[in-house]
């Protein structure tokens, strides 16, 4: 009976509170799907459609949006409202892999393993060779000294540059020449023979001086004065030019 009488009187303390009714078509779970747009804020959205450089279709879209009252799009196609479809990532194939019947996978037969060079050995290439006496003579010196002696590197030598040696002018030979022949006259006169070789010598000598003059007058014209002087022959003719005379 206690019960039944608070019960009765909460319910009284619920009734007696003045809380307006809700409507249908409101509330928490329903949410107004239309969206009522100014007349200020439709006349802002068709100067700003203009300034944007809109296409037609752009601006007839946003348009029935407005009128609608739906939501203004964020991305609008220029020519459909259609959204791009976005290309599928093509998976690359697998690998396939024959299996028979017993579920193993086929061994490939022996001529196709023979083909490759699977069989191929390798050639063998031996080393380069130590010299034994030089380790010899190094382990001795670990065994003597308790230290490795290194092993001087040969140095090599500088190549020799061999000095191009001045070819003799044709008048600088006959000078050697008749300087050669000076000096036998001179040996043959001290051993007593010289009478035996003077006319000969001359006259070589003086075939020499008249080459020369026919290369360089003027240096022979001087050599002949020593001549002349070192011999005493003066200004005597050419054994040739009385010839040629004659």
């Amino acid at each position: 009976m206690v019960t039944g009488a608070a019960g009765s009187g909460i319910t009284m303390t619920f009734r007696e509170r003045n809380i307006p009714a809700v409507a249908k078509g409101t509330g928490f779970w329903h949410v107004p799907t239309g969206i009522k747009y100014s007349h200020e804020t439709q006349e802002l959205l068709k100067v700003m459609m203009q300034e944007s450089k809109l296409t037609s279709f752009q601006q007839r879209h946003l348009t029935n949006c407005m009128k609608r009252g739906d939501p203004l799009p964020v991305h609008c196609n220029p020519t459909s409202s259609r959204e791009p479809q976005v290309p599928k990532c093509v998976s690359p194939p697998k690998a396939f892999i024959s299996i028979g019947p017993y579920g193993r996978p086929h061994l490939r037969p022996a001529q196709n393993c023979q083909a490759g060079d699977a069989y191929m050995r390798e050639k063998f290439r031996p080393q380069p060779t130590r010299d034994l006496e030089k380790e010899k003579e190094r382990l001795q010196n670990i065994l003597a000294t308790g230290k490795d002696k290194k092993m001087k590197k040969p140095q090599k030598q500088p190549v020799k540059v061999e000095e191009e040696v001045p070819e003799l002018d044709r008048f600088d030979e006959l000078v050697n020449e008749i300087q050669d022949r000076q000096k036998f006259l001179a040996e043959m006169e001290g051993l007593g023979q010289g009478k035996l070789y003077h006319g000969m010598i001359l006259t070589e000598i003086s075939q020499k001086l008249h080459e020369m003059e026919l290369i360089d007058k003027q240096r022979s014209t001087e050599l002949k004065d020593a001549m002349a002087k070192s011999f005493n022959i003066g200004n005597k003719p050419d054994p040739q030019s009385t010839e040629g005379d004659q």
